[in-house]
């Protein structure tokens, strides 16, 4: 299990001192992710992912699970209502319902998930705007306290904004 640690950098030599300190302290390089102003250049240094700017993760999972559950409406408002023409729904209209209603809300709502930016970078936004980098680094459970204390004595200028204690198991 790991966990994202956040900290905020004043510039590049900055970022990449600190990304040479983690490497040292076996963290490795796919781990760690920067963020910066859409013109500033990263350098060498590993960019963020576009799942990790944008908001597609949450975006699918929420309209998957509404998709579901309208899917699972319509399919029950069918089997229960006569239409008047003799048909009737079975089991298998709810399902192929259920199953139409999470492709689709997936879909529609990964749409909209690609063009808004991510919810959990929304507290830095202000710190991105003024030329600060955001180093995301994903550490084992066991090693938070070490690195925070790493970052911490070797450091001074960057800021520490928390943990997610949900850290994707594929970011």
């Amino acid at each position: 299990m790991r966990r994202r640690l956040y900290v905020v950098l004043p510039d590049v030599a900055s970022a990449r001192q600190t990304a040479n300190d983690l490497l040292l302290a076996r963290i490795e390089d796919r781990h760690m992710h920067f963020l910066s102003r859409r013109d500033m250049s990263l350098e060498e240094l590993h960019e963020a992912s576009f799942l990790q700017k944008t908001d597609v993760r949450h975006a699918f999972f929420l309209g998957a699970g509404l998709g579901v559950l309208g899917g699972a409406a319509l399919g029950v408002f069918l089997k229960m209502t006569d239409l008047g023409n003799g048909y009737t729904f079975d089991v298998g209209t709810l399902l192929l319902c259920t199953a139409g209603g999470l492709v689709l809300g997936a879909w529609a709502s990964t749409l909209i998930g690609v063009s808004t930016p991510s919810v959990a970078l929304k507290p830095f936004s202000s710190d991105l705007e003024a030329g600060k980098i955001l180093l995301m680094v994903d550490v084992p459970s066991s090693r938070v306290q070490e690195i925070q204390r790493l970052l911490e004595s070797r450091h001074p200028e960057a800021d520490h904004k928390g943990i997610d204690l949900t850290m994707p198991a594929f970011p």
